[in-house]
């Protein structure tokens, strides 16, 4: 037991003094069994990302229907074609082609005589161009699942009314949403009032004629 013991303590003893002196005992590890092993690097496994392609259409195309209260002549139904370029993301200019058809006055009415126009002159049509602004464009929520592109904005232009015979210099200005509801169709809804001078009536007076529609529009 003792001579046990006597090695151990002369192996530990030899151990540390060749420590000491730089030299390599002889249980100590030897260098091939401290190199490491060689690190692996793995090369990043690249994925197929389909970028989707964004539309660029700045021009619209569109037919909208609604509405029409004719001032003195009473409300009927209208319809209208529209077009638009959009400058940027605020502004659009825009062109419209529309038509309603007069009733009859008050008087007409009441007096029981002639008409005062005849029913060609009854038909109103009128065309103007304008330029629009988005004023708070951002996104609308359907039934809570989906959601939508859209913008309010404000449209502001002149142009020209015809009926009873004359062409009425007009100004108009309304108030409209659009929500895109694909990349290439767009539900509209809006109301406008066209404003001119008539002496139809027999005396001239400024005439507001509010239209309110909703259509459908095409970007291409």
């Amino acid at each position: 037991m003792e001579s046990r013991i006597q090695r151990f303590l002369l192996n530990l003893f030899i151990g540390f003094t060749g420590v000491l002196v730089g030299t390599t005992p002889a249980f100590a590890a030897k260098p091939e069994a401290l190199e490491l092993e060689p690190l692996i690097v793995r090369e990043e496994e690249r994925r197929d990302v389909d970028v989707d392609r964004i539309d660029s259409e700045n021009f619209e195309i569109g037919v909208s229907g609604g509405i029409m209260h004719i001032e003195d002549f009473g409300s009927d139904a209208s319809t209208s074609l529209r077009f638009a370029y959009h400058i940027t993301e605020d502004f659009f200019v825009e062109a419209s082609y529309g038509q309603s058809t007069l009733g009859q006055t008050s008087f007409e009415r009441l007096s029981g005589g002639s008409p005062l126009l005849t029913d060609e002159e009854r038909d109103l049509t009128y065309y103007n161009v304008g330029i629009g602004w988005n004023l708070f464009p951002g996104e609308s929520f359907v039934a809570g699942r989906w959601a939508f592109k859209g913008s309010l904005y404000v449209i502001a232009g002149a142009g020209s009314t015809e009926f009873g015979g004359d062409d009425l210099f007009t100004i108009n200005v309304g108030v409209g949403y659009r929500l895109i509801a694909t990349d290439w169709l767009a539900l509209h809804v809006g109301v406008k009032d066209h404003y001119f001078e008539s002496d139809l009536l027999g005396e001239t007076e400024g005439k507001h004629n509010i239209e309110l529609a909703g259509g459908l529009t095409f970007f291409f």
